[in-house]
Formats: structure tokens, sequence, C-alpha cells
């Protein structure tokens, strides 16, 4: 008994160092804050032309609240944006410190493209050499695109934790 109770008071104890660390916590919202510029550089304010996308890339599937032709505001979308991304980094919490950026790369490309490539793989087997398989990730209709390879340099540059 004596043993799960330290056990668990040096678990409450470690969460409450993270909790009060305001130098982690400050570079965490930091890196959440450059992933969120990076997809609004790149993914830029969706159109009611756009349509099925709105806001800045979110894809509306049935049962979302959003009616063709909708234009969202700034921060209708900015909200919406980070609504996505959190789940996202809920789905990857377990990458630890490479959760955001996962995240990030599934925001563009899907979850399922992500959960089946050799970055998750590669980082399951805890090799984080991971930069030129995640720029890889640029190709559109089949076909590299500079856009979306500067965006994923940019991404891992600035997202990668090492």
């Amino acid at each position: 008994m004596t043993k799960i109770f330290s056990v668990i008071v040096s678990a409450l104890l470690s969460f409450v160092i993270i909790l009060a660390d305001p130098a982690a916590s400050r570079d965490s919202r930091a890196q959440y804050e450059a992933a969120i510029a990076v997809i609004k550089k790149y993914e830029t304010m969706h159109r009611p032309k756009d349509w099925p996308y709105i806001g800045y890339g979110h894809r509306v599937w049935p049962g979302d609240p959003y009616k063709r032709g909708v234009q969202l505001t700034e921060e209708q979308a900015d909200k919406l944006l980070r609504e996505d991304l959190d789940k996202l980094c809920a789905r990857y919490r377990s990458f630890d410190a490479d959760s955001l950026l996962l995240a990030t790369l599934a925001y563009n490309v899907g979850h399922g493209m992500v959960n089946r490539s050799s970055i998750i793989s590669k980082l399951r087997n805890g090799d984080r050499d991971i930069r030129d398989i995640y720029i890889s990730y640029n190709r559109y209709k089949g076909k590299p695109h500079k856009g979306i390879r500067n965006r994923r340099v940019e991404e891992f540059d600035s997202l990668f934790v090492q």
C-alpha cells in the first residue's frame, strides 16, 4: 500500500512540476502557434467556390453544421482550425514531442495517410531521422509540387523538436 501511495504521489508531483514550468508551457504554446501560422500561410482562407473546403482547409463532412456557399469570418476560421488541429494532436498524443508535427501533416494529407506512413513506423521504432520522409509528402495529383515541398520544409524546420 505504501509503495502504491508513493508512486501516486511521485506521479502527481511530476505532473505539478510540468504544469508549473512556464518555459515548457511557453515553448509548446509557441510551437502550436507556429503550426497555426504555417497552416494559415499555405491553406489561405477558402472561399465558397472551394466547397467542400471552408476556413483554412477544413473539409466539410456530413453532420457538420456548414452549408454550401458559406464564407467564414477570420475568427470562425481560426477557431475551426484550432479545433481540427487539437483533435489531430490528441490522435497523435502518444508520439509526445512529435504529435504536433504529425497533426500538422495530417491536417493537410489526412490522418489515414499519416497512419500508413513510414514516418509513423520509424517513430514507433524510436528512429527520429524522419526529415527526408516528411518532406517527401509534397505531391499534388501524383507529381512533386514545389509549394507543397516548401510547406513541408517550413513545417519540419519550425515544428520538429530535437
